[in-house]
């Protein structure tokens, strides 16, 4: 997790000229039959020759919108990378984009396209040096067995996430479930000719349980496996994400992602601590350097936790105030002490950002006080073995 990585350091290196377009004026049906023939990361969307911007699978799956409406109505912005861009920057703006896939460009001319494993494939060999607990994500959003798939959007929407660790009643792992596994779900069951109550009726299927679509067994993956292991597993099982287990097989511990992994490739030995704003074109009147201030505020209050990575996402719902949208924060501080986190909502990405960082700062002092309490315990357990 150092600078001192030897990386490739031109994305030209790694990137490709084949890709997948459509115009913004095209069907939205014809943009999914892409994704169910050829499973791509992303869609180019053009108008009239010129780049407009990208549309993904999540955002077809995030949607009701229908199959006769136009691309352009889902189409969203993605960083635009320079041929010639530096690895390491390119995996920031994809993670801070929220962008699995990016446009490159050559001068003003589209190139070609980027996505996170053309990334990873071209850094693999140099993924030995970090191990899963050092960028893995804890707690993780789970989901129980007899939940509907309309409970699962919904929570995927709610935490902006594309898989849920499906648990049964004992809180023991049982599957996945992933936008992915949804879209081929309701895909074939449409397109299946029946009979009886169930006949292609969608709201009908989004009341089926979790446990239908669900993946099982699900790979999982130890604390002290390599990075470049990990990802070797999910491109060998053709996953985007693998269940954490600390301890027990059973136990969901946390998630790694091929997200997490490109985070990691940006993370460096700066004199100053780093922070990752995820979904950065929402920020309002509140600045990358105000944010990151601010979360260093919280840290020089407890000098014994040193934070190494600081995580903000942002992530916006439909309901607005005045014309301001309600955004979601969450912050997760990766520090010497574990990892730590606070989420919060509000109208405006400050607002948000404010009652996150409360939230934080109590977490913080809860984990100072059981990390306090500890230590006690193990002083008297020791002055009891000196008896």
């Amino acid at each position: 997790m150092t600078a001192s990585w030897k990386l490739p350091m031109d994305i030209s290196d790694i990137a490709t000229t084949d890709y997948f377009e459509i115009e913004a004026e095209e069907r939205l049906g014809k943009a999914r039959s892409i994704f169910e023939e050829e499973n791509p990361k992303g869609i180019v969307v053009t108008e009239a020759g010129e780049y407009e911007g990208v549309i993904t699978q999540k955002q077809l799956l995030q949607s009701h919108i229908e199959d006769q409406t136009k691309v352009a109505t889902l189409t969203k912005p993605a960083p635009k990378i320079d041929l010639h861009d530096d690895v390491r920057e390119v995996a920031r703006a994809l993670v801070e984009g929220g962008s699995k896939v990016a446009p490159i460009f050559e001068g003003d001319k589209l190139w070609g396209i980027i996505d996170e494993d053309m990334i990873l494939n071209g850094v693999l060999d140099n993924l030995d040096a970090l191990t899963v607990e050092q960028i893995y994500s804890e707690n993780p959003v789970t989901i129980p067995e007899d939940a509907t798939l309309g409970r699962v959007i919904n929570l995927m929407r709610e935490h902006s996430v594309s898989r849920l660790p499906v648990v049964n009643d004992d809180g023991f792992l049982t599957g996945m479930v992933t936008t992915h596994d949804i879209v081929d779900f309701v895909t074939r069951n449409e397109d299946k000719p029946t009979t009886g109550e169930r006949t292609g009726d969608s709201d009908r299927m989004l009341d089926l349980p979790v446990y239908d679509v669900m993946n099982s067994p699900v790979e999982t993956i130890s604390l002290d496996t390599t990075v470049e292991d990990a990802v070797r597993k999910m491109f060998e099982m053709n996953y985007a994400g693998l269940v954490v287990t600390p301890d027990d097989d059973r136990v969901v511990g946390g998630v790694v992602t091929k997200t997490d992994v490109l985070r990691a490739l940006t993370y460096t030995e700066e004199d100053h601590m780093d922070v990752q704003i995820t979904n950065i074109n929402l920020l309002d009147t509140i600045s990358r350097q105000t944010i990151r201030e601010s979360i260093q505020e919280i840290t020089n209050k407890y000098q014994d936790m040193q934070v190494r990575h600081a995580h903000v996402r942002f992530h916006e719902h439909k309901e607005k105030l005045r014309g301001t949208p309600l955004i979601q924060c969450k912050i997760r501080l990766r520090t010497n002490r574990g990892q730590v986190a606070g989420s919060g909502e509000g109208y405006g990405a400050e607002q948000g950002f404010n009652v996150a960082r409360d939230t934080l700062e109590r977490n913080v002092l809860e984990l100072k006080g059981v990390q306090s309490d500890r230590e006690y315990e193990g002083q008297l357990l020791r002055k009891l073995n000196e008896l």
